[in-house]
This record gives structure tokens, sequence and C-alpha cells, in this order.
């Protein structure tokens, strides 16, 4: 996992695999880095996820949720098509946006 911040966007490549054995890990280093470094935006960059279920679901609502104590904003980019199977399967999109490439803000 590869993160960087610019202009109080952190923006976090996930990567591999993310299943049950993974999830709580990710989801701990996700809120670190915020915590850490306290984004006004958050994205979540999918493109080398090469598998995810419903554990990646708790990863995103869980950085919804923290984002939201700080007024935040996340978003989901560069979903694979499986990944966003998952995602769209358990309604996300009504919780935070996704986009189908990179935007710079």
């Amino acid at each position: 996992m590869t993160s960087f911040l610019q202009d109080k966007q952190l923006t976090i490549a996930l990567s591999g695999e993310i299943d049950h054995h993974s999830a709580k890990e990710t989801m701990q280093t996700v809120g670190r880095k915020i915590d850490s470094y306290l984004p006004s935006v958050c994205v979540l960059d999918f493109r080398d996820v090469t598998f995810m279920d419903s554990s990646g679901i708790a990863i995103v609502i869980s950085t919804v949720r923290r984002m939201r104590e700080l007024d935040g904003k996340v978003r989901l980019q560069n979903i694979p098509p499986q990944p966003l199977k998952v995602l769209k399967a358990a309604g996300i999109e009504k919780l935070t946006q996704i986009t189908e490439r990179s935007e710079v803000r």
C-alpha cells in the first residue's frame, strides 16, 4: 500500500487481494494515515487490487466513517471489474463517490 498527500487530498493505493486475512491490517493502516495527515479528501485507488471479497466493503465503510468525523470526503477510483461488482452489490455508491479514473483536484 502506498500513499501520498497533495493539497489536503490523501491518495492511498491499495494492491493485491483484499480478503478477511488482509482487511483488518489494511483498515488499521488506512486509519493511521488519515489520523496522521488529516486530509479533507481521502482517495482509495483500487487500480492494483486483484481480488476483493466483502471484507473490502468494511475497509471502505471504516474510511467513510473516519473521514466524516473530520468533515471530509472519500472517493474510490480505478476499480477493476471484480471489486467494482462487490462494491456495487453493497450499494457503496450511496455512501461515497466512485470515479472511473484518476481525477486531479
